[in-house]
């Protein structure tokens, strides 16, 4: 009992117990207090002392800031000295063609054009091969043309002279068309004696380069032989029973262009709209150059007064007056050329800079609504050329009367045999006339992806359709495509236009003076382009880690011909401004992407760049991309780290986090400063050879790769 008593807590130790037990609690919460007020304190000062470091940085890069748009727009001048061999070679181009003298007609000048055309238009029985001898000369023509429209700047060429060429353009297709037609009539006269002992029809293949022709010719009119396949391929066709007891000739005519899409679907797809906003920033500096123009006049006239007066009144000094007005005379004249030049150049800095601004502007609506079962071109694009499918009439053939060959010339000409013919709409047209079972082969020269989509010409509405084409195979080993046409018609192999878009990763490093290697990754492939003066070049192409060759791979062209080469064969890697509405991409301010691009340019004989992954964090007004200085491609050491650059345009920065980090952030790295370009950013850490190789490079090799990166526009599509 006692000892209960003695461990019972009294009233008086409990309250000293709690009463301790508040005072610590209240210590603690007061230290907790303090701690806090210490540390928001020096947060506070901590973000008073970075808002202060920052303030001063930008008002050191305030302070250099003209210095070093000067120095950027020193450098920059490479683009209009590069504008200017342009438009001196386009010139020179028109001068070797009228020395060659080779009996071609010049594509630039329509009325040589039109005499070629009219006078071709008169020859009227050229046996297929001297077609396609004379096609080689025809193709040449139209390329030409396509390049005078696709090369030339915007503010360079007219629309008159627009619809000039391309008038002249549609004008050779249809000719050169028209002409095979008539070659093919010309043999099909001939069918009889060409027939093939065994089966005693017809069969013949010519091959180009360009053109492959596969005619058949039916004069044994054999129900059972309805299977055709031509020797030593596996092309042909597969033909109903009524066909097979018919005077017909299957023709199969394999351009490997495409001259049956629409020109203008492919061809300087830019809007008036679009063009008059660019240009507006022209106007205004053009009104000026004659404001300052009349001003020099004035002042011409002013000095010219006083000239007079003197040789008035002063008639012992007249020589040493007339040599001196000679003298100011002649100053006002260099001074007036040296004023022109300037406002010359700054007009032309306008254009080059607006001309570049459309290739990076998205376009804000769709131009057209497709119908259902029509091709999208804006979304699909054709490739490995037109196969060109009829079923004709057989012409009358050949007969020997007394050692002549007499034959029958119908006045219409090659005729086209109607199938399935027009009946009623109460019959069902596929249980009685079923449909033509063909097989094509792919052109070697053309990747493709994914399996081809088989589209047929519509006549009528001038557009790819795909509707009326079942059972289609494709057999990528063999390249063969197999399908079912309900009727003979143009038909051509469609693929998606976007397929490599958007891009897995890029890089930008250089390989030698005035030269350097892009290389863009894409879900299907790994692309390798060299890059020097002004050529391009395809190095090597990957699928799935085996490298792929193709017949564009060594070969150096012009930028523009080595683009369209490269989607011809498939490989498109260079958006429109109708991309966007088929692409989901990082989309970039156009003005920011733009000096970007024209920054990296610069800096490319020196510098090496490839993908950020923390561009698809930033803003649309920022981008982000990795740095490191590559004087020697062939001693690239692993230590050497990449820098993180972010650009606005206006600004450039270093950041602090690298391309591992988990999270994304702006902060600036240390002891690093903020700079109006991107030339002066890397400038800071940049080794003099660096900055002298920069400064050494070749205006034509800066533009070429600044159009290449404008053309892919790596920022915003990857």
């Amino acid at each position: 009992m006692s000892a209960r008593k003695k461990n019972k807590i009294t009233k008086a130790e409990r309250l000293k117990m709690l009463q301790e037990e508040e005072e610590r609690r209240l210590r603690e919460e007061e230290e907790a207090r303090l701690k806090h007020e210490k540390e928001e304190m020096e947060r506070l000062e901590t973000k008073r002392i970075e808002k202060e470091k920052w303030q001063a940085l930008e008002a050191k890069d305030l302070e250099r800031r003209n210095e070093e748009l000067e120095e950027l727009q020193y450098l920059e001048e490479c683009y209009l000295e590069a504008e200017k061999l342009k438009q001196e070679n386009r010139l020179l181009s028109q001068w070797k063609h009228y020395i060659k003298c080779d009996g071609s007609p010049d594509p630039s000048i329509p009325q040589e054009m039109n005499t070629f055309i009219s006078l071709w238009k008169e020859e009227t029985s050229e046996t297929f091969e001297e077609v396609i001898q004379k096609s080689k000369l025809v193709l040449n023509l139209i390329e030409k043309l396509k390049l005078i429209l696709l090369e030339t700047p915007l503010y360079d060429l007219q629309d008159k002279d627009v619809k000039q060429h391309e008038g002249s353009i549609e004008e050779l297709k249809e000719l050169l068309h028209a002409k095979f037609n008539v070659a093919t009539g010309l043999l099909l006269r001939q069918a009889s004696t060409l027939a093939d002992l065994d089966s005693g029809n017809m069969e013949k293949i010519i091959q180009d380069e360009n053109v492959t022709l596969y005619v058949w010719a039916n004069l044994k009119k054999n129900p059972r032989y309805k299977s055709i396949k031509f020797s030593g391929t596996q092309v042909g066709f597969e033909i109903p029973r009524m066909l097979a007891t018919c005077d017909i000739a299957l023709r199969l005519l394999h351009t490997h262009y495409d001259h049956v899409t629409p020109l203008c679907s492919s061809l300087r797809p830019l809007h008036a709209e679009r063009l008059a906003s660019a240009v507006a920033d022209i106007t205004t500096d053009q009104d000026q150059g004659s404001i300052e123009e009349t001003t020099i006049k004035e002042d011409q006239e002013e000095l010219k007064q006083p000239e007079g007066g003197s040789l008035a009144v002063i008639e012992e000094g007249k020589l040493e007056e007339e040599g001196d007005a000679e003298r100011i005379k002649s100053f006002v004249v260099e001074d007036s050329e040296a004023t022109k030049f300037e406002v010359e150049m700054k007009l032309l800095s306008k254009k080059v800079l607006a001309a570049q601004l459309l290739l990076v502007e998205n376009t804000c609506e769709k131009p057209k609504f497709f119908e259902e079962h029509e091709i999208d071109l804006l979304q699909f694009t054709s490739l490995g050329g037109v196969y060109h499918l009829d079923i004709l009439e057989l012409p009358p053939q050949c007969k020997p009367v007394n050692g002549w060959m007499m034959v029958e010339i119908l006045k219409e000409g090659l005729q086209k045999y109607k199938y399935p013919p027009e009946i009623s709409e109460d019959l069902e047209v596929e249980n009685i006339f079923p449909p033509i079972v063909v097989t094509i082969k792919v052109q070697e020269n053309v990747l493709f992806f994914e399996d081809p989509i088989v589209a047929r010409w519509d006549p009528e509405g001038k557009h790819w359709r795909t509707d009326g084409i079942d059972c289609v195979v494709y057999n990528s080993e063999s390249r063969l495509v197999t399908f079912n046409l309900a009727t003979l018609s143009p038909v051509t192999l469609v693929q998606d236009t976007h397929i490599n878009m958007p891009y897995q990763s890029w890089e930008l490093r250089p390989l030698d003076v005035n030269k350097v290697l892009l290389t863009v990754t894409t879900l299907f492939t790994e692309i390798h382009m060299h890059i020097k003066e002004n050529l391009c070049m395809l190095a090597s192409v990957r699928l799935k880690n085996k490298k792929h060759f193709s017949i564009l791979n060594g070969q150096w062209m012009a930028p523009v011909p080595f683009m369209s080469a490269l989607k011809e064969a498939g490989l498109n890697i260079f958006p429109t401004m109708y991309s966007h509405f088929y692409v989901v991409i990082n989309n970039k301010i156009p003005m920011v992407e733009l000096k970007a691009y024209r920054q990296m340019a610069l800096l490319s004989s020196a510098f090496a760049f490839r993908w950020s992954q923390w561009n698809l964090k930033c803003d649309s007004n920022k981008v982000v991309f990795q740095v490191k200085e590559l004087l020697n491609a062939e001693c690239d050491p692993e230590s050497s780290k990449w820098a993180l650059f972010m650009f606005n345009g206006d600004r450039a920065q270093r950041l602090k986090i690298e391309e591992s980090s988990e999270t994304y952030s702006e902060a600036l790295m240390d002891e690093t400063e903020l700079h109006s370009t991107l030339y002066h950013m890397v400038k800071d850490s940049a080794s003099g050879e660096a900055i002298e190789k920069i400064r050494k490079s070749n205006c034509q090799f800066t533009d070429s790769v600044c159009q290449m990166l404008l053309s892919t526009r790596l920022l915003s599509y990857s």
